[in-house]
């Protein structure tokens, strides 16, 4: 037994060395009949003064090598002894500082991260980025525990199969929220497209608009269908006449023989105009 914890610790310690340089390495297990721990890759995030970030510098932990099983439920609960986790970034790869628009839908946009992933962890407070980093010296921490236990196998698919099902009546409030915010958006921008219509700018152009005495009607779908149909009765015309290279050369020279006929048919008219002409001094 001594030898085996002895052989623990040596590969633990060359687990632990073999972290990359600013990394601290924390030992986690799914649970307590796990035997071999897996192994987060820590570090204190860093972004360029001045740069507009979701992740604050100093109080955010970056974390690599998190584990499908991880959520960021499981990280915030791993992490709350450190202080108070203010909120966690599970993301399928590193990103770039700046500031995103926070989806809030829970119906669209939505996207799961699979596979081992990168996770953003803000703390309210800076020591807790480097309290997190000091639990490399304690044991592994476990992910699934009896009062948080983390769901695999069927009830996962069950817990899966129940989220997915949509509530019709919350589907429908968020639609209506939706255009409810993109109709004001859109008469904000007609308002302040109107206000500015015919003032010039600093160098004096005016932006012209499509508005005017008949501005352009939406097309409705049966104009669309309308407007489909002429486009494919033109092009089968266009396709059927002179299909074959005979067709097309019989078609030139009927097309060049009318003309030479009209062309002797004006010739014999001014002929006979000026056969008819007579001098009338009176």
């Amino acid at each position: 037994a001594a030898s085996c914890r002895a052989k623990m610790a040596a590969a633990r310690e060359r687990v632990v060395g073999a972290a990359p340089a600013g990394y601290t390495a924390l030992a986690v297990k799914f649970g307590e009949r796990q035997r071999s721990p897996h192994y987060l890759l820590v570090k204190e995030h860093q972004v360029r003064e001045g740069a507009d970030t979701a992740h604050p510098p100093r109080r955010t932990l970056f974390v690599l090598n998190v584990p499908p099983y991880c959520s960021a439920e499981s990280l915030s609960r791993l992490f709350a002894r450190c202080g108070h986790v203010q909120s966690v970034d599970v993301c399928e790869k590193p990103e770039p500082g700046e500031k995103k628009e926070k989806l809030t839908s829970k119906f669209f946009n939505l996207k799961t991260v699979t596979g081992f992933h990168v996770a953003y962890v803000v703390f309210r407070k800076p020591g807790g980025v480097q309290a997190a980093k000091a639990l490399s010296q304690e044991g592994p921490l476990l992910i699934s525990t009896e009062s948080h236990p983390v769901k695999t196998g069927i009830s996962k698919w069950i817990a899966s199969y129940a989220a997915s099902v949509v509530d019709l009546e919350e589907l429908k409030a968020e639609v209506d929220a939706y255009m409810q915010d993109y109709d004001r958006k859109m008469a904000e921008e007609e308002a302040k497209a109107a206000k500015e219509e015919g003032v010039p700018d600093e160098e004096g152009w005016v932006k012209v608009t499509r508005k005017g005495r008949k501005p352009g009607l939406p097309r409705t779908e049966a104009a669309n269908l309308r407007v489909l149909e002429r486009e494919k009765q033109k092009r089968a015309r266009k396709e059927l006449l002179n299909f074959y290279a005979w067709q097309h050369r019989e078609t030139k020279r009927e097309h060049i023989a009318q003309l030479r006929k009209k062309f002797e048919e004006d010739k014999q008219r001014i002929a006979l105009m000026r056969a008819q002409r007579k001098f009338r001094p009176y």
